[in-house]
């Protein structure tokens, strides 16, 4: 039987499509629309279609037909590190964009990625709308609100994630239970701590790299930085990844920063050389990116923006395999559409 397959929206560099090709689906059309990204993405991903327009600008009759649609409307409009300003910024009405397209492929479910911030109560009204939307689009919805180191990420990292089915399959997603086993700094990033390289001048990435990426970010640190601690043990998961080489979390080498008065820290008085950002290859691990994911950039900032606003594929991953074991239920199955591809 045919494979299930994805249309993927905001695709950034991959991390929602690679964790559900580890689960067995195959994405079969993407749209990003930031040209830093185009490259890895072509890279990670050869025999997937890229539309590279905005999403505004796309035809809906050009779509394929597919099991599932995945994506991560952009997320500042409602991050609270942000302004805030959820639909009211541009940035937030393209989620009403990824529900035009949901509304004219009718797949089987969908799958929509957001920052935690999107469930403050000052976007209340908002979500509800979106809600609404799906609901009169066909879809049974479960908004479920994670953290990924509960789910094999070696970071604390909430996110939302909004999971529809069609109505007719008559099914409700439900989040798996948390991973017994807890991931750590030492577990992603041990075995890389001696031979990181620091960027060239300006932050400009270094080809002559024996692992791929594995650089860090030089330059000042801004007051919100040094307002709090910024290293985490080699025992402990890291910070949220962010998609900032500037705001990087402090590699674990060095001690935990040290309390001057509220909101100003310093590092460890003596010890200031022990203390550099994540390179963009320990961001990556991380995330949860193999080392065979090769983020392709000329300058740091946009290695950085990639893997911070990725979707950690290992989280993904359990998503996706969730969704499949739901869709390939027997009772199920007899009710699918001809014209849709059958999940095995």
């Amino acid at each position: 039987m045919p494979e299930p397959t994805l249309i993927s929206l905001f695709s950034g560099a991959g991390g929602l499509d690679l964790g559900f090709e580890w689960a067995g689906f195959r994405t079969i059309w993407a749209n990003e629309f930031d040209k830093q990204i185009w490259a890895t993405f072509k890279h990670s991903f050869p025999k997937t279609p890229l539309e590279q327009r905005s999403i505004t600008d796309i035809d809906l009759h050009q779509l394929p037909k597919t099991t599932g649609l995945i994506g991560g409307p952009p997320c500042q409009s409602w991050s609270e590190a942000g302004t805030g300003r959820g639909f009211a910024d541009a940035r937030g009405k393209l989620f009403d964009n990824y529900i035009r397209v949901l509304k004219h492929t009718q797949p089987l479910f969908f799958v929509a990625e957001n920052v935690s911030g999107i469930l403050h109560s000052k976007h209340r009204a908002v979500v509800q709308g979106f809600l609404e939307d799906f609901r009169l689009a066909g879809y049974s919805v479960s908004v479920v609100e994670v953290n990924a180191h509960d789910y094999g990420v070696a970071q604390e990292r909430h996110r939302v994630f909004f999971v529809g089915y069609r109505t007719d399959t008559g099914k409700v997603f439900q989040m798996p239970e948390v991973q017994p086993v807890r991931l750590s700094l030492r577990d992603a990033i041990w075995d890389l701590q001696d031979n990181a390289t620091a960027a060239l001048e300006k932050n400009y990435a270094n080809r002559k790299l024996d692992i791929a990426n594995h650089e860090y970010w030089q330059g000042d640190f801004s007051s919100h930085y040094l307002s709090r601690n910024r290293v985490r043990t080699w025992n402990e998961p890291s910070f949220t990844i962010q998609a900032s080489g500037r705001h990087a979390p402090m590699h674990p080498q060095a001690p935990r920063m040290e309390f001057v008065q509220p909101d100003l820290f310093r590092f460890a008085v003596g010890q200031e050389q022990m203390y550099r950002r994540l390179t963009v290859r320990e961001a990556a691990r991380v995330q949860s990116f193999p080392d065979s994911f090769v983020f392709l950039y000329k300058n740091l900032a946009d290695g950085y923006k990639m893997v911070g606003n990725a979707v950690p594929p290992k989280l993904a991953q359990v998503i996706a395999r969730q969704i499949r074991a739901d869709l390939i239920d027997s009772s199920f199955i007899p009710t699918l559409p001809a014209q849709l591809p059958l999940l095995i």
